[in-house]
């Protein structure tokens, strides 16, 4: 058994070396070789379709990756999403149904990428490996015909040839033809069909890719649809001021039970209140605090904006804070403290009178009715009080534009003070 495979192993070596032979013989032109350009223009279509598919490939597969990363970075989001949506707003359960069903809508695209694009197009792309190697015997076979070949032309031309040699050779010949004639045959039947059947495998191909892709985006344009409606109705709520909101109860007054002394005097008392301070009078109690007793002197008169234009001078001194820097009171002349606070970082100082504290449109918003005010962006308005305090509702402030004179009422919210 030995001898058999270092005979076989001996034989293959030699038959190497005469293809490598033949080869170098038939690069330096002294030795011609068989061509078929009909089969060399199969195997240049062969070569192209071999590329074009191990493109496809790649890319297909590396989309079909991406689809996943983005099946998995959408499910995240989507989960984020209901868990910062709270329970009290308007759609919770509708935001967590059309997560699922967006989940599910990923899911079903990228199973069907995986079964009905990536598989037959892996089954597409295993037939070239098996051709390409047929294609290398078929070479391998006709370096062996044209060996025979010219060894059997040498000893044609040699009248001292061994007859029986020459006939052996012969013989050799005839069989390396019959071998390379079958492959060749067989390849000019297989290339052709092979190349042909790149057209239906790529209109299959794409068209359940194509297919896929539309029923996913159309679904999914329906669930972002209803994710948007509900949105929209939570703005709306919050428009309207009707979002459920959790209530706290309000702090209760701090009392001191220390009495503030005085060192006006070698005699200490018990300070008393200055005149314009907080009382003590039933009437007028807001949220704890009595009401800020407006003591001006001089003729009051209504300003443009509605409110009263007031003389400097005044005979009390309003507490906790309340007067800016050049001695005006925060309220803007306008006594109406029970009613309108006065928001922190508002500016009051250098305002036109009757206006209480100026704001700056944060987002746009839309009147939608005739006594609203509407505004763009980053419009200045002056806040002033309701003509009617009966008529003031909470979350809504009374303005005049700045631009252009116009008043009405608008939402607070849509706004920060300035």
């Amino acid at each position: 058994m030995a001898d058999t495979k270092g005979g076989n192993l001996s034989r293959l070596v030699l038959k190497q070396a005469g293809r490598a032979k033949e080869k170098i013989l038939q690069n330096l032109g002294k030795a011609d070789k068989t061509t078929d350009e009909i089969f060399e223009e199969h195997l240049q279509n062969f070569n192209t379709q071999q590329v074009n598919a191990t493109r496809l490939h790649k890319d297909i597969n590396n989309y079909l990756r991406c689809i996943r990363a983005m099946q998995t970075a959408s499910k995240n989001l989507m989960e984020t999403l209901s868990d910062i949506y709270e329970k009290e707003w308007v759609g919770q359960d509708m935001l967590y149904v059309q997560a699922q069903n967006n989940e599910m809508l990923w899911a079903d695209l990228a199973h069907k990428l995986s079964d009905q694009v990536v598989i037959p197009l892996n089954t597409y792309q295993a037939q070239f490996p098996e051709m390409r190697k047929k294609i290398d015997k078929r070479g391998r076979k006709l370096i062996d015909f044209d060996a025979e070949r010219h060894a059997v032309q040498q000893m044609q031309n040699n009248p001292n040839r061994n007859e029986a040699k020459f006939i052996k050779a012969k013989e050799q010949m005839e069989n390396a033809k019959r071998t390379y004639e079958v492959l060749n045959s067989e390849l000019h039947d297989e290339l052709p069909a092979l190349h042909d059947s790149r057209i239906l495998f790529l209109v299959t191909n794409m068209q359940t890719l194509f297919a896929a892709e539309e029923v996913f985006h159309s679904e999914t344009a329906k669930v972002y649809s209803e994710l948007e409606g509900v949105v929209d109705k939570l703005a709306k709520e919050v428009q309207k001021g009707t979002l459920p909101r959790k209530t706290f109860p309000k702090p209760q007054p701090i009392t001191n039970a220390n009495p503030v002394i005085t060192n006006s005097s070698p005699n200490s008392t018990l300070a008393s209140p200055p005149k314009g301070e907080w009382t003590s009078s039933d009437e007028g109690k807001t949220n704890g605090f009595d009401k800020l007793k407006n003591a001006t002197n001089g003729s009051s008169s209504r300003s443009k904006y509605g409110g009263i234009s007031q003389s400097p001078t005044k005979d009390y001194e309003p507490i906790g804070g309340h007067s800016d820097t050049n001695g005006t009171s925060r309220l803007n002349g306008n006594g109406r403290g029970d009613l309108y606070d006065i928001p922190s970082g508002a500016t009051t100082g250098n305002l036109p009178p009757g206006v209480l504290y100026q704001v700056k449109a944060t987002y746009k918003y839309q009147a939608e009715d005739m006594d609203e005010l509407q505004f763009e962006v980053g419009e200045i308005i002056d806040v002033i009080e309701y003509e009617d305090p009966e008529e003031q509702e909470e979350g809504w402030l009374m303005g005049v534009k700045d631009s252009t004179g116009q008043k009405g009422l608008f939402p607070a919210n849509f706004t920060k003070p300035i």
